[in-house]
Parts: C-alpha cells; sequence; structure tokens
C-alpha cells in the first residue's frame, strides 16, 4: 500500500494542476504538499508530475493513476456518509425553549429514552428560531402565535399565567389581595402579562410596572424562588416548583396566555417515525399529567 496520508494531496494536485491550490484547498503549505507527492513518487517508482519551475503537469502515468485514487477516495467518502445517513435515521435532533426544556422536557426525557432505546437524543436549548434549512433539527418545540407556513405546525398545549412566589418572601408575609401587588417587588418578562392580570383582578395601575426583566421564565422564576419578588408562573412549566414548595401561588386568579405550544417540523421529514414517536409521547406525557 502506498503512504495513505499522501493520496488526498496527490488527488488535489492531479484535479487542480497545481501544488499550491492543493496546499489551499487542504489547508497544508506548498512544501508539505510537494513531500507528500515526491514520497508517493519514491514509493510507485514512476514520475507522477513533471516539473517546469513552479508549474507542475500530470505525466501520463500520473493521469492513470489520479482517476483510480479518486475513484478510491469516492468511494471512501460514499460509504462514511452512508454510515452517516443511518446513524441520522437513528438521532433526534429537538430544538426547544429553555424554561421548557429545563422545568418540563428533561426531567421526563428519559422515559422516552427508555421507551425508545433505538433513538440517540439531541436538546438543543434556545430561543432562537430554527432555520431548517441550514440546521440539522428535526422537530421544534415552539412557544407562540403560529402556525408558521410552510412548515408542519401541529398545537398541542395552551397556557396560562398566574403569580407566585417563594414561601419565604417578604419574612412569609405574602400579598393576600390582588392590590397588595402594587407594593410589592415585581419580576418581569419579555412576554409580559401583568397587565392582563391586574385587568382581570379589577386592580388599577396608577404607574407603570417597574422591577427586574428577564428574556425567559426559567431565570424570573429563579428569581422568585430566591425571594427576590413575585412572578407570574405560566401552568405548563411551574407543577414540580409548586409540588416541592419552592413556589407557592398567590391566587385563584389567572389569565390565559396569547401563546401556545407547537410542535414545528419541515413538511418532508414531520411524519418520520422517530418524529412521529417523539410528538405522541409529549401527548401522552402530558394526558397522563391532567
Amino acid at each position: 500500500m502506498p503512504p495513505l496520508s499522501a493520496l488526498r494531496p496527490f488527488e488535489a494536485a492531479a484535479r487542480l494542476e497545481s501544488f499550491s491550490r492543493a496546499a489551499e484547498e487542504l489547508h497544508l503549505t506548498h512544501g508539505a504538499v510537494s513531500r507528500q507527492v515526491r514520497a508517493l513518487e519514491d514509493h510507485v517508482g514512476a514520475a507522477l508530475f513533471t516539473r517546469h519551475g513552479k508549474r507542475v503537469a500530470l505525466t501520463a502515468a500520473g493521469r492513470t493513476f489520479a482517476e483510480r485514487v479518486r475513484n478510491a477516495l469516492q468511494e471512501i467518502a460514499q460509504a462514511a456518509e452512508a454510515l452517516g445517513d443511518r446513524r441520522r435515521e437513528h438521532r433526534l435532533t429537538v430544538s426547544v425553549l429553555p424554561s421548557f426544556a429545563s422545568r418540563w422536557l428533561m426531567p421526563r426525557l428519559i422515559r422516552f429514552m427508555d421507551a425508545n432505546p433505538a433513538i440517540e437524543v439531541n436538546v438543543l436549548a434556545s430561543t432562537a428560531l430554527v432555520n431548517f434549512n441550514a440546521e440539522e433539527v428535526d422537530v421544534a418545540i415552539r412557544f407562540g402565535r403560529g402556525p408558521w407556513p410552510p412548515l408542519a405546525c401541529e398545537e398541542f398545549l395552551d397556557d396560562e399565567y398566574f403569580p407566585v412566589a417563594s414561601p419565604k418572601f417578604n419574612r412569609g408575609k405574602l400579598p393576600r389581595d390582588p392590590k397588595d401587588l402594587l407594593a410589592a417587588r415585581i419580576i418581569r418578562e419579555e412576554r409580559d402579562y401583568w397587565h392582563e392580570f391586574f385587568a382581570a383582578a379589577g386592580v388599577t395601575l396608577d404607574a407603570p410596572l417597574s422591577g427586574h426583566s428577564f428574556n425567559d421564565s426559567t431565570y424570573a422564576l429563579q428569581a422568585a424562588a430566591r425571594g427576590e419578588g413575585i412572578a407570574l408562573g405560566r401552568r405548563s412549566i411551574i407543577g414540580e416548583d409548586l409540588q416541592r414548595g419552592t413556589l407557592k401561588r398567590l391566587f385563584r386568579i389567572s389569565v390565559p396566555s396569547r401563546e401556545t405550544y407547537w410542535f414545528v417540523s419541515p413538511k418532508a421529514t414531520a411524519e418520520a417515525p422517530k418524529v412521529k414517536a417523539f410528538r405522541e409521547w409529549v401527548k401522552a406525557e402530558l394526558a397522563a399529567a391532567r
């Protein structure tokens, strides 16, 4: 066998008929390509290039050898790609909001993996919208006002907001009436429903709300659990906090969310077995919790 490390530099130099351009393509130096080609020539015992200063040209033997090497390298690349395609068939990449990922999906995901051992799950927690054309994402869970054609979109969960606080907030003296919130430290989010809540509670706001503001519910709820203020909890992601007692619901008043949860996928892959299995599992988990 010839030195395998020399075959790619040789193939590139033969295809481009230039050691310099081959070096640029492979991120090597001109000298490195030249040495690899010289080592290959020494091994096969024939000149593969004629050299005229910095210009090179394939010999007849070099042209024949280059064609065989190129075909062999293409076969190796195709074999590797086929293996990658088979792995991708069983790898499920899910894009999801950080709040839903940390507070709902991740504590339950082990059950999906146990039920589907052949599927390798990759979770991408991000607030950014997915570019399905550029990213290898199979399904996104998004919280918003869909649908988003031409993508395949399925609405699967609505939501509501209500005030929550740490039981230790204000030394345990929690607000007893929605009007008491006007004197309390309020924690806000980019999706701010405080005005809707006060309207539903019949409380008039005499001044703009102020206080901490976060771009994701996870951080707002963590701040509330530390006793830093009162936040609006979202029913879909706050269940464990209420069960553990790290947060307490203050009033029975709630306001419906304008946004809902959606499964979003390219239409071409929306019914792929791994995507369908994940959607059905999420819906089953939600149904079991009701």
